[in-house]
């Protein structure tokens, strides 16, 4: 099938492709409990997710009180090296996402990665997940140095250079996702079942879907 209207399709990774929300949200607590800070629920924390896990312990912290007297670099290590060790004992595709990748690349269509998680993180987790062979490049929120992480548009102009240049088009869940799409003048699709940080319509995407079942239409349809 060569007529499909994009040669690239990027993800998001967290709250889009996959749902990471449990195997964060035991990390986030237990990077909490070692500071003696209660622990969130896992619907708090999902709240706290999409730019970084900097980002999701300073959001956790914040809640919970001040950071005062916090060595927070530190306290992210803790974070991220249980995180690392736990990677993937509750997290999976959202549903469809199989079948969905499987359609796109019956299409010809090459599949990236663009996430706010470190890239090693996310390397280590679709290794462990099986899911490295399917996507042409992995971009991380540290592989392009400081201040280049969504919602920069760096990392969205890198995906289409590693995969030779094409029409693309992104996908994600939060306007970190969004702004970055819009910043590098890429068409977007938001999913309404992830880590939204506004509500999903809202998020300001051309599209937004309930269901990958939906995706392949729905790119389909931004080229009318």
């Amino acid at each position: 099938m060569t007529d499909f209207p994009f040669q690239i399709v990027g993800f998001d990774l967290d709250g889009t492709l996959l749902d990471t929300a449990a195997d964060l949200a035991h990390a986030l607590n237990h990077a909490l409990g070692h500071i003696g800070r209660e622990p969130v629920s896992l619907d708090l924390a999902r709240t706290f997710i999409g730019g970084g896990t900097g980002q999701m312990l300073r959001a956790a912290l914040a809640h919970g009180g001040s950071a005062d007297g916090i060595d927070v670099t530190a306290l992210q290590d803790v974070l991220v090296g249980f995180y690392a060790e736990n990677i993937a004992r509750h997290t999976a595709l959202f549903s469809g996402g199989e079948a969905m990748l499987d359609a796109l690349a019956a299409r010809g269509v090459h599949l990236a990665i663009a996430t706010n998680k470190r890239e090693d993180l996310a390397r280590r987790l679709f290794d462990e997940m099986g899911l490295t062979p399917r996507f042409a490049t992995i971009i991380g929120g540290n592989t392009l140095g400081p201040g280049r992480a969504k919602p920069a548009p760096d990392m969205l102009h890198e995906m289409v250079a590693r995969c030779g240049g094409g029409r693309a088009a992104f996908v994600g869940d939060t306007t970190f996702d969004v702004g970055a799409a819009r910043a590098a003048g890429l068409p977007v699709v938001a999913v309404s079942f992830g880590f939204n940080d506004l509500p999903p319509r809202e998020l300001g995407a051309d599209a937004v879907i309930d269901h990958f079942d939906e995706l392949v239409s729905a790119l389909e349809a931004l080229s009318r």
